[in-house]
């Protein structure tokens, strides 16, 4: 079967089309991807402004069209956090969905970490034991745990690279008083949910997922040795220091960075040396699959029950 999976997120609107069936794994036949970061339309009333609207229905759009091209028998469309958060996020939707025909439906940030530990865990199978899996989105982070195919605990914070650049970063590098108050909000607001997480500090596993966090890994490889697959926690604060100090043209000259992800890594990696710092993790390694895999997943164990 040939399945579409929309993703609308923070930074890019993902269409994939896998083919597949009941128990067989995902086979990716064909992506389309455009940028658009939606937390830049965001006004201060906490509105996508029309033309972030027009933007967005342009790229629906083009990704519908594209689905059908590639003879998707069914599409599953959803919104992450930046839909999510937004005032008019509903009303949006609704909107486009009247005028597409389809059924794009928004995922709460418990669902993305369920979905996203589903996908980790199918990766990695059974003899991987307790996972940790973390995954830093445009918008939110998403932290879950669990030894089943459902977690035992999951949970979200508005800690995305893409909205905190936009709510906390200002210069070109980045000034430190800006860097400094990132880091400070990072931190406050991780102390909300580090109860919850403490006692899976001991999991068999922790793993990363998402383009932010498989970018570290590059770096990490690249600057300090290793095979682009695992971040260290004495790598992630080597590298978070030394991106803050770049400009965005010097970030942007880097390998597997590209100019979008350019302007947020700065606070991924800071975001990525909190979570691991204060879960005292030493090493996190990277998973190929992650919310769209899960999304995938998921229906497949819909259709077949």
């Amino acid at each position: 079967m040939r399945l579409g999976v929309l993703d609308v997120g923070s930074n890019t609107i993902h269409l994939q089309v896998v083919d597949t069936h009941p128990g067989a794994r995902p086979n990716p036949t064909f992506n389309f991807k455009s940028e658009l970061r939606l937390t830049d339309f965001l006004t201060s009333e906490n509105l996508i402004s029309a033309t972030g609207i027009n933007e967005l229905n342009r790229c629906i759009e083009e990704a519908v069209g594209k689905s059908k091209q590639a003879g998707v028998e069914e599409l599953l469309p959803f919104a992450t956090s930046a839909l999510r958060d937004a005032s008019n996020g509903l009303e949006i939707i609704s909107a486009i969905n009247k005028k597409y025909e389809i059924d794009l439906q928004v995922l709460s940030g418990e669902d993305e970490a369920k979905l996203t530990f589903l996908a980790a865990r199918r990766w990695f199978g059974w003899s991987s034991g307790r996972l940790l899996v973390i995954d830093i989105g445009g918008g939110s982070l998403e932290i879950a745990a669990g030894v089943d195919e459902s977690p035992e605990v999951a949970v979200s914070l508005p800690l995305g690279a893409a909205r905190l650049t936009k709510s906390h970063l200002v210069g070109d590098p980045y000034s430190e008083k800006s860097v400094r108050a990132l880091r400070d909000h990072i931190e406050e607001r991780l102390e909300s949910i580090l109860p919850a997480l403490v006692h899976h500090q001991d999991s068999d596993r922790a793993i990363a997922t998402s383009k932010t966090l498989r970018t570290i890994a590059r770096l990490c490889g690249d600057w300090y040795g290793g095979n682009g697959k695992v971040i260290k926690s004495d790598a992630i604060r080597k590298i978070s220091s030394k991106l803050a100090t770049m400009s965005l043209e010097e970030r942007s000259e880097l390998p597997g960075v590209s100019a979008n992800r350019a302007r947020q890594i700065v606070a991924g990696a800071f975001v990525a040396e909190s979570v691991m710092r204060n879960l005292d993790l030493e090493t996190l390694e990277i998973c190929p699959w992650a919310l769209r895999e899960g999304v995938v997943l998921k229906w497949m164990d819909w259709m077949e029950a």
